[in-house]
């Protein structure tokens, strides 16, 4: 049976979700920002599945690992089609949403495959190592597009507020999902002392958007010679 930190980080997370999606009803973002509302519902469904695992078969159980690693997957999914309505966004007034739709295809199949041709040669449960190396891939690509994002931000000036607070959030959730697969890779015996972070990571993202949908207007601008001190 799970202990009480098992019980505790899903609590945690939980709340975080159903506030971000009370959150962005309230203001009425839920069409505007779609992708990103569609991952905090996802997110939601794959916690309650992921509560329900935990509690009948325990968090070292086979059927929990199998359960996070495969909602895991389709998550990481979501979540970089959220990461590409943003760049929609940034660009829209290029008309580039087109090949952002493109890109974002592109990436996504290409990664798939690149995932596949690393486990290719690995005979047993080639389907869940295909999704762990997935999820893993996903997480850096989605590191290195949100910093390129946000660099456009720069160059193009944006002052959306809101739009700005997400990118960040974004690039801060990356980085820290990334950094803790990293450790896992370079420090295997670690893994067990690493199972409790994802969790805790897991709430910064929701958090971070039901303050963005809340307390940052839609019509609000932030000034970008504040964002960062370009020389001259």
């Amino acid at each position: 049976m799970p202990g009480p930190l098992e019980y505790v980080l899903w609590f945690l997370c939980t709340p975080f979700e159903v506030l971000a999606l009370v959150c962005a009803i309230k203001k009425k973002a839920i069409t505007r920002y779609f992708f990103l509302n569609l991952y905090i519902v996802a997110s939601l469904v794959a916690s309650l599945g992921r509560y329900q695992i935990l509690h009948r078969y325990g968090i070292n159980s086979m059927e929990y690992v199998y359960f996070y690693y495969y909602s895991d997957a389709l998550l990481t999914i979501c979540l970089f089609f959220a990461l590409m309505s943003l760049y929609s966004y940034v660009f829209a007034e290029l008309n580039a949403e087109r090949y952002v739709r493109l890109g974002a295809l592109f990436l996504l199949s290409g990664t798939a495959l690149f995932s596949y041709s690393v486990v290719q040669q690995s005979s047993s449960k080639l389907v869940t190592h295909f999704v762990v190396e997935l999820s893993q891939n996903l997480y850096f690509v989605g590191l290195v597009l949100t910093y390129l994002l946000w660099g456009s931000i720069m160059k193009l000036r944006e002052t959306r507020t809101r739009l700005i607070h997400m990118v960040l959030s974004l690039g801060v959730y990356f980085s820290l999902f990334a950094a803790t697969y990293a450790l896992r890779n370079l420090y295997p015996t670690m893994s067990s002392m690493l199972q409790a972070l994802p969790p805790l990571i897991a709430c910064f993202l929701p958090g971070a958007w039901a303050y963005a949908f809340w307390k940052v207007p839609e019509e609000a601008r932030t000034v970008p010679a504040r964002l960062a001190t370009v020389p001259r």
